[in-house]
């Protein structure tokens, strides 16, 4: 989609919702709206589109570097001057500068920008851009689509390597590096990753460390990365050695009974917290409730988090175009954790999973 599209998109929606005036800092809002990632820093940059006029508030220095990434006009200010000027000439040419106007303010933006353009503005009403931008972008178009499925696609790939890379007496941060080396090798950069072996798998944002993996040994890989600007999130379990706990296999199966309850839920009209609820519920009924501790799932797009959220509170009414995460999991403190994760594109007549990898249990068998 073009950024001329985009903007159009957005001023349709901001006269259905009567916003008046949207900004947009230095954020993945700017970047998915106007394909600009300018440097961030305490300088005030900022974005304003009303339905006559899109403009940048921009730091002098950083004006010739922005330049070459978008066309739309800036409205310049130097360290020496400061910001002032350049914002209400900006508001001007956005016919901003009524009373009580609704403006859309970045919920990403920093404080100190948002102040400074609502204390530049006559008693604004205040919103949030989620309303807004945010609503625009959690339906994914072709082009998105493409290039999230070959991220997935390529995440697949190097989290088996990680399983590949399994051999007693190995660290987590060896696990890590294979998988961060696979994505390098083929043009990718790490978002982040997560090895935890054995009873570190209980914490579900565990810290990638020096535990070394040994015989009969749960395995969780929860790792994404960032190809052609598009990232990807996926989480599989492994057993190192010959044979998983009898507790271990249980959980998974229940873990993934989960997974394909909030699959069947996911359909469009429906409301997030119902894809929450059934997996959350198909947990409960096996008597693990309490050892879900986390929400369903997540959006996906610019960020690697993003909304819609499938959580118990989670308000959002599903559509066509939205890609989220299903991610139950069940966490037994000082044993293991179990978490299965798969990223979704929602279609019409229901989820198209975007990795290509099996949830199966991943049985990496120690040499003899």
């Amino acid at each position: 989609m073009s950024v001329k599209t985009r903007l159009t998109k957005l001023r349709t929606l901001m006269a259905e919702n009567g916003t008046d005036l949207v900004a947009i800092g230095p954020t993945s809002h700017m970047l998915w709206l106007t394909g600009l990632d300018p440097h961030g820093d305490e300088r005030p940059v900022m974005l304003l589109v009303s339905q006559d006029y899109a403009g940048l508030l921009m730091p002098a220095l950083n004006a010739d570097a922005a330049r070459k990434d978008t066309d739309l006009p800036f409205h310049t200010w130097a360290d020496h001057t400061g910001p002032d000027a350049a914002l209400k000439e900006l508001l001007q040419e956005s016919n901003a500068t009524g009373a009580n106007l609704s403006v859309a303010v970045d919920e990403a933006m920093r404080a100190d920008f948002a102040l400074l353009l609502l204390d530049a503005m006559d008693a604004p009403r205040r919103s949030f851009a989620a309303d807004t931008v945010g609503l625009l972008r959690q339906i994914k178009d072709d082009a998105e689509y493409e290039a999230l499925r070959a991220s997935a696609r390529l995440n697949d790939d190097a989290a088996m390597a990680g399983f590949a890379a399994l051999a007693e007496g190995v660290s987590e941060r060896d696990v890590q590096a294979a998988i961060h080396a696979h994505y390098k090798a083929n043009g990718a950069t790490p978002e982040f990753t997560i090895v935890g072996f054995g009873h570190n798998g209980a914490y579900p944002h565990h810290h990638t460390g020096d535990t070394k993996l040994e015989p009969e040994m749960a395995v969780l890989i929860d790792t994404g990365c960032r190809l052609n600007g598009a990232p990807s999130d996926m989480t599989r379990c492994g057993w190192f050695g010959e044979k998983p706990s009898t507790e271990f296999l249980k959980v998974a199966g229940i873990v993934e009974r989960a997974v394909q309850a909030a699959l069947e839920a996911s359909r469009p009209g429906a409301i997030a917290s119902d894809i929450d609820r059934a997996a959350r519920d198909t947990i409960t009924a096996a008597g693990y409730g309490e050892k879900f501790l986390h929400r369903t799932g997540h959006g996906l797009g610019v960020d690697i988090h993003e909304p819609p959220y499938i959580s118990a509170s989670g308000s959002t009414k599903m559509r066509a175009g939205n890609v989220f995460s299903i991610e139950p999991g069940i966490y037994l403190d000082g044993e293991f954790g179990v978490r299965l994760e798969d990223i979704v594109i929602l279609r019409e007549d229901g989820p198209e999973i975007l990795s290509g990898l099996a949830r199966d249990i991943v049985m990496v068998s120690k040499p003899s």
